[in-house]
C-alpha cells in the first residue's frame, strides 16, 4: 500500500520534530561551550565572542584528559570482559543439556529483577575486602557478570539452526571450536549491540565510582566532571561545559559505529 503525499509529509514532520528534540540539547551544549563564562553568567547567549578558549583551559588547566583516559580504559575492559563472560555463560544454556539447567537460568533471570541500588553496598564491601578500592580492577570486576547479557546472547544463540550444531559434531568440532568458528560469527550483531550497551553503561557510571575512588589517578569522567564544580568559589561554567562536550564524544562514536556495524551485518545477512 503506497503512502499518500499527506502521509509522507506527516511522517517526515514527526521525524523532523523528534530529531529537533534529540539534537537541540547537544547543539546548545556545544554552542555554549564556545562562549566565555562572563557571557553565560550574564545570560548573553547570543554573544559573538565564540572561541575554543574553554577547551584549551579544560585540557591545560584541569585533569579532564586523565579522567577521560581512565573512563576509556575502564569502559573498554568492562565491555570486553562482560561480553566474553556473557557469551561463555550463554553457550551452555543454548547448546548443552545438564541437570538443573532451567533452575540455574531462572536464577540468572531473577538477578535482573534486583534494583541496582540494592547491590551497591554489597559490591562495595566485596571490593573493599579484596583491597581493590581506588583501583581500576575494583571498578571493573563488579560489572563483568551480567544477567541481561547472558539472557540476550542465549536468546541469540538459540536462533542458530540446530543443523549447524549437528554438522559440527559430525565433523568432530569441540565445543570451543564450534563456539569460536560458528556461534560468535553468527551472533555478531547481538554481540555488537551488547558491547555498545555495556560500554555506555560503564562510561556513565557515577554512584559506584563515587564510593570506590579517592584520587584523580583512577577517577572516571563522571566523577571528575563533578570535581570541577566548586561550592565555595565561582565556577568557570564555560570550561565545565567544554569538559562535558569532550566526555560525550566516545558515547556518540560508540552509538554511531555500533549502529553502522549492526546495519552492515544485517544487510549482509539479508543478502
Amino acid at each position: 500500500m503506497k503512502m499518500t503525499t499527506m502521509q509522507r509529509c506527516m511522517n517526515y514532520s514527526v521525524i523532523l520534530l523528534m530529531t529537533l528534540v534529540v539534537m537541540t540539547p547537544l547543539v546548545v551544549g556545544i554552542y555554549t561551550s564556545l562562549l566565555p563564562t562572563e557571557d553565560l553568567i550574564q545570560g548573553n547567549i547570543f554573544s559573538s565572542n565564540l572561541s575554543l578558549g574553554n577547551y584549551i583551559s579544560a585540557i591545560c588547566e584541569t585533569p579532564i584528559i586523565r579522567y577521560f583516559l581512565n573512563s576509556l580504559l575502564i569502559s573498554t575492559l568492562t565491555m570486553v570482559g562482560s561480553v566474553a563472560v556473557s557469551a561463555l555463560c550463554a553457550y551452555p544454556f543454548a547448546f548443552i543439556d545438564f541437570k538443573g539447567k532451567k533452575i540455574v537460568f531462572a536464577l540468572i533471570l531473577a538477578t535482573m529483577m534486583i534494583p541496582f541500588e540494592a547491590i551497591v553496598i554489597p559490591n562495595f564491601i566485596t571490593v573493599k575486602s579484596m583491597n581493590l578500592l581506588n583501583s581500576y580492577v575494583g571498578l571493573i570486576i563488579p560489572f563483568l557478570a551480567s544477567g541481561f547479557g547472558i539472557f540476550m546472547l542465549r536468546q541469540a544463540f538459540l536462533q542458530i539452526p540446530s543443523d549447524l550444531y549437528e554438522e559440527a559434531q559430525i565433523e568432530g568440532l569441540s565445543h570451543l571450536q564450534f563456539f569460536l568458528k560458528v556461534v560468535l560469527p553468527y551472533s555478531k550483531v547481538n554481540i555488537v549491540v551488547l558491547a555498545s550497551y555495556t560500554f555506555l553503561g560503564s562510561w556513565n557510571q557515577y554512584f559506584c565510582p563515587m564510593l570506590a575512588t579517592f584520587t584523580d589517578t583512577v577517577r572516571p569522567v563522571q566523577i571528575g566532571l563533578r570535581q570541577l564544580q566548586s561550592t565555595e568559589t565561582s565556577n568557570d561554567w564555560g570550561m565545565i561545559q567544554a569538559s562535558a562536550v569532550i566526555i560525550i564524544i566516545p558515547t556518540l562514536l560508540v552509538l554511531f559505529l555500533g549502529q553502522r556495524h549492526a546495519k552492515i551485518n544485517n544487510e549482509g545477512a539479508v543478502k
